[in-house]
């Protein structure tokens, strides 16, 4: 159903705004007795605004979308990455191994582009890590438990169109396969050597055209700490928004470079020991590469503890990755 408030606009999810939001989910049908008790923002996610609230039976989360990236206002993102992402919790409910380590999707609206999900507790996710705390072995045995899980689910044909997501495929394919490398993107200072390497720079065109070639494998698409959480019964996943479904190569090279990134290049073994399903390893390497790279000098920064050398460094290892 179309929600507005009373005035006709537009919900815009507001922690500060209980009366709006009390409107927004009586009128949703969400919420039966009770008023929202209190509601507070809640995570640093790129994409997305998210609160949790409490009410007299329990706390959940609620999710929407911005015709934005709500940590970068300038960059125009497409508001049906809700609907998407809703249609992920929705195919992989039944799914074991996925979805026991993800929240429950309680509702959805698809005009106020908003998700209504299970909340998980406390949970934090692993940013701590880019600061120097390892993950550790059995947090990546399960994470990589998960890829295996999800990649070995047959996606049901109904719901292949819509988890293409070929419009955040699109954004994303800009900000890891093009912008990076452009003169005008800043770093020089780290990154002129690749811009000015040939080679590479087809490698990573060609993996770009790549990634925004269809496939069957339901992927998560954005495979990085920020999606991961310690909660209560263990690791959780959350944030599939930009999954698509492609190569199963995306999403484990991505896995790769975070671990690199966190100084834990040893748990690469345990990736490959656990991930049992056939596998491309030299293409989800290649992946590996592209994502270092732009991390390293693309818009999406992440919070590491590294100097100018260190960054260098990690910038030769993804030309290595990419053109081996």
């Amino acid at each position: 159903m179309e929600f507005t408030d009373q005035d006709g606009q537009d919900f815009v999810l507001d922690p500060l705004n209980l009366e709006a939001l009390n409107r927004c989910l009586r009128g949703l049908g969400w919420m039966a007795r009770d008023g929202v008790m209190r509601a507070e923002r809640i995570g640093a996610g790129n994409m997305n605004f998210t609160v949790r609230i409490w009410m007299d039976h329990g706390s959940f989360v609620l999710k929407q979308a911005r015709p934005w990236v709500v940590k970068y206002p300038q960059i125009a993102a497409p508001i049906e990455r809700a609907a998407v992402e809703a249609e992920f919790y929705r195919v992989t409910a039944g799914v074991a191994g996925v979805s026991s380590q993800m929240p429950q999707l309680l509702g959805f609206s698809e005009t106020a582009h908003l998700l209504w999900l299970e909340d998980l507790g406390e949970a934090v996710d692993f940013m701590d890590c880019y600061e120097g705390e390892n993950p550790g072995v059995v947090a990546c045995r399960n994470l990589t438990e998960f890829l295996v899980s999800l990649h070995g689910f047959v996606l049901p044909e109904p719901a292949k169109q819509q988890l293409r997501n070929r419009a955040m495929r699109a954004l994303n394919y800009q900000h890891q396969y093009e912008l990076p490398l452009r003169p005008e993107s800043g770093y020089a200072d780290v990154a002129g050597a690749l811009r000015e390497d040939r080679d590479y720079c087809q490698r990573i065109a060609a993996l770009g055209k790549r990634y925004l070639s269809d496939g069957d494998v339901l992927l998560h698409g954005d495979y990085f700490p920020g999606s991961w959480l310690r909660a209560k019964g263990g690791v959780a996943i959350i944030d599939p928004e930009f999954c698509y479904a492609g190569d199963a190569e995306y999403d484990v090279g991505v896995f790769l470079a975070h671990l690199e990134l966190l100084h834990a290049r040893e748990l690469w073994s345990v990736v490959e020991t656990c991930y049992s399903r056939p596998l491309d390893w030299a293409l989800a390497r290649r992946y590996a590469g592209a994502e270092l790279m732009r991390r390293l000098i693309g818009v999406a920064q992440l919070p590491l503890r590294a100097d100018l050398d260190q960054k260098q460094q990690w910038l030769k290892v993804s030309r290595e990755l990419v053109c081996a």
